[in-house]
């Protein structure tokens, strides 16, 4: 075996050196000062409530400091500054109105805002000229708001699927809850029924819950499960079928108004055709009943004629001839 004293293969260093190092290192390096914290107290604010942020191991010949919102340093940025020996501050583009410095560097921020939520500098002038900086960040608790349920729909068939989905601006982010009909249910943020039946309907209630501000917000929204299952949902909502009813309604009132005109018209036109037959002859008619009329004047008029075959004695020869011996004496017409 190898004696202690020798030193381990490897080139190892025995942990007895090693040991003596640290301390000369210690004894000549004093430790420097503390670095200087920021903390937020609260560490989470509600919100319109007062929030400072504190500081922690400040130097003993600070000069002077500086705030800046975000977590580098911006003049653009600049909340305020504060000047140790004369005591003056110096409100910078950042300043809102509802920051106030204290002589340890600490920055109190009144009524804060959601808006407020996030990061700041702390920025540390000393007398010799060392700058050393500081982070701290504030959490602005708010809500939750009234949730939202989505979709709006409210009437189902039989048979239909429903999902309920739920939203609510919160910081912290907002926990769900359900209630069908006053039953509690799984916490969740979305509900889900595969098959309503009619005894779904109901009263569906979501709860939002805010641990930071531990208040809770909800909204109800009336389910109806109602009709025929076989029927598919058309999924309208009621205000459009009762726009398609009237519409329908509509049609139906204008084609009855359209029959009724035209049955009135042709009625009309047929009582003044009657009425002209029975008063007025047919064109037929009135041409039969002249042609009746020419032949009775035509068969009132007669011709009566007589004819006389007379034969004259013979006279002597000498004498003259005599007319003919046929001769019409007695002509007469007479209208009947």
């Amino acid at each position: 075996m190898e004696p202690p004293s020798a030193p381990p293969r490897g080139g190892h260093v025995p942990w007895q050196e090693l040991l003596l190092a640290v301390s000369l290192l210690t004894f000549w390096n004093p430790p420097t000062t503390a670095q200087v914290t920021v903390e937020s107290v609260p560490p989470d604010a509600a919100e319109g409530k007062d929030v400072l942020l504190r500081v922690h191991n400040l130097p003993g010949d600070l000069l002077g400091c500086n705030w800046f919102r975000g977590e580098t340093v911006n003049t653009s940025h600049q909340i305020i500054s504060y000047v140790v020996d004369t005591q003056v501050t110096t409100p910078g583009p950042a300043h809102s109105g509802r920051e106030t410095i204290y002589p340890n560097g600490s920055l109190l921020f009144q009524r804060v805002t959601l808006n407020g939520t996030g990061y700041y500098t702390l920025q540390i002038v000393r007398k010799n000229a060392q700058v050393e900086q500081g982070t701290g960040q504030i959490r602005v608790f708010h809500g939750p708001d009234a949730p939202t349920i989505s979709p709006s729909d409210s009437h189902y068939r039989p048979g239909a699927s429903l999902r309920l989905s739920c939203h609510a601006a919160s910081n912290p982010p907002a926990r769900y809850s359900w209630l069908i009909n006053g039953r509690p249910q799984p916490s969740t943020q979305e509900l889900f029924i595969p098959s309503l039946t009619a005894n779904d309907s109901g009263a569906y209630t979501c709860i939002a819950s805010n641990s930071g501000t531990r208040l809770n917000k909800t909204t109800v929204q009336t389910i109806t499960v109602s009709g025929d299952s076989t029927q598919p949902s058309s999924g309208l909502p009621p205000g459009a079928i009762a726009g398609i009813v009237i519409g329908v309604l509509a049609g139906v009132a204008v084609i009855a108004a359209l029959v009724y005109f035209l049955f009135t018209r042709k009625s009309g036109g047929a009582s003044d055709l009657r009425d002209v037959t029975e008063h007025k002859p047919s064109a037929s008619n009135h041409s039969q009943d002249h042609a009746d009329n020419l032949s009775n004047k035509i068969e009132e008029v007669a011709y009566s004629s007589l004819t006389f075959n007379t034969q004259e004695p013979k006279k002597s020869t000498s004498a003259p001839p005599s007319p003919a011996a046929t001769e019409t004496v007695y002509t007469e017409v007479q209208r009947k």
